[in-house]
């Protein structure tokens, strides 16, 4: 008899796999619950992938690709302001699988992490997978989902480990102010802390400025960054990301990396090769888009009567529903149910996340139109 193990019995159900199968399998439901790219990947990318398919089939070095870790050396350097190296940097199967494997290399068993939440759904199971502890610091709605500092500071105990901070948010669409990254950068040095930076988004910001943490002095020690192909490029499909850390640490990833996924695959990594080639119009046609999205749903939403704190970034509203329930999962099931669309319940980002629900604005305007009228009926 096979026994299923008592980490995996612990872990959630992730309601964004049922989500995906609903968006699948249903015509009449209007999903504004799955956070992927509606776009096709970029027509420059698919057609060198096409090609490069006859010459992708094997091994690569655990790292990946020695030319695509030179190509990303100067990305960083020139758009994140981080003073990288090839050493610093290792290509991973998606920023999922790089955050898994970070945290096998970094936390022992009941060491603390610090996750501000609302925060993105992976951070939680994720933690739990590697015996570490979460702790969870609440995020407040009328600060813009902005994280406190002095909060972070007295959180700190003997077995905190590190942070893991998000910007742009997911699901709040907040982007962290350089002022705040700042104080979080002093805090880091002056306690030792290790901050883990998921910057998915940085090419999704509407207003504000994106800046990575890594970048600020003195923090090439004590910040470990994660990002992804995903969302800029449209190619969440590919499963291709990076991580970015001090060297030793680097290596240590490598190691655990090649126990976890052998090496991240050979034709994805040559698309995104090809992605930092290509102009950066495609990003930007995406992010415009998505921008009249937000501006769209944001109102609607607010004249609904479903107060949405405005997101500077990402593609995700995150709106209050405390004055209708106090349960984001029956509400949300309700919303399913009865006017067909799908949404994510906010108790999915943590404890603090409860009395929200996540939309996703990636996603077609007249989706987002039928969307909001069903919404609007239901809540009469």
């Amino acid at each position: 008899m096979i026994k299923i193990s008592k980490r995996e019995l612990n872990l959630p159900r992730a309601v964004i796999a049922k989500l995906l199968r609903i968006a699948s399998e249903s015509k009449s439901v209007v999903s504004l619950g799955v956070g992927e790219p509606d776009f096709v990947t970029p027509k420059p990318i698919l057609d060198f992938a096409s090609k490069a398919v006859y010459k992708s089939t094997h091994y690569t070095p655990t790292e990946g690709l020695t030319e695509l870790r030179e190509a990303l050396v100067k990305k960083l350097r020139k758009k994140n302001n981080i003073k990288a190296e090839i050493e610093n940097v290792v290509v991973t199967t998606g920023s999922q699988e790089g955050l898994l494997a970070t945290l096998l290399t970094t936390l022992d068993p009941n060491q603390e992490v610090l996750l501000p939440s609302p925060c993105y759904v992976g951070y939680i199971p994720e933690v739990d997978l590697v015996s570490a502890k979460p702790r969870f610091l609440k995020l407040k709605e009328e600060d813009g989902f902005e994280i406190n500092p002095d909060l972070i500071r007295k959180s700190i105990t003997k077995k905190t480990k590190a942070l893991i901070i998000n910007t742009p948010s997911n699901p709040t669409g907040n982007v962290l102010k350089r002022s705040t990254l700042e104080e979080l950068a002093d805090i880091a040095r002056d306690k030792n802390l290790l901050i883990l930076s998921d910057e998915a988004y940085e090419d999704l910001v509407y207003e504000g400025e994106h800046v990575s943490i890594a970048s600020l002095n003195g923090m090439e020690k004590h910040v470990i960054s994660f990002y992804t192909f995903s969302k800029s490029y449209a190619m969440c499909g590919f499963r291709v990301g990076y991580v970015v850390g001090k060297k030793d640490f680097m290596k240590a990833l490598t190691k655990v990396s090649h126990y976890v996924t052998l090496c991240p695959p050979h034709l994805s990594q040559l698309a995104a090769l090809k992605a930092l080639t290509i102009s950066p119009r495609y990003t930007e046609q995406m992010k415009d888009e998505y921008d009249k999205r937000r501006k769209f749903i944001v109102k609607r939403l607010n004249e609904i009567g479903l107060h949405t704190v405005k997101p500077n970034g990402a593609f995700y509203a995150f709106s209050n529903i405390s004055s209708y329930s106090k349960d984001s999962f029956k509400f949300s099931d309700n919303l399913l149910k009865k006017a067909k669309v799908a949404v994510v319940p906010g108790r999915e980002f943590g404890p603090y996340g409860e009395g929200y629900i996540r939309f996703s604005y990636a996603t077609k305007m007249n989706n987002i139109k039928i969307a909001m009228d069903r919404l609007e009926r239901f809540l009469r």
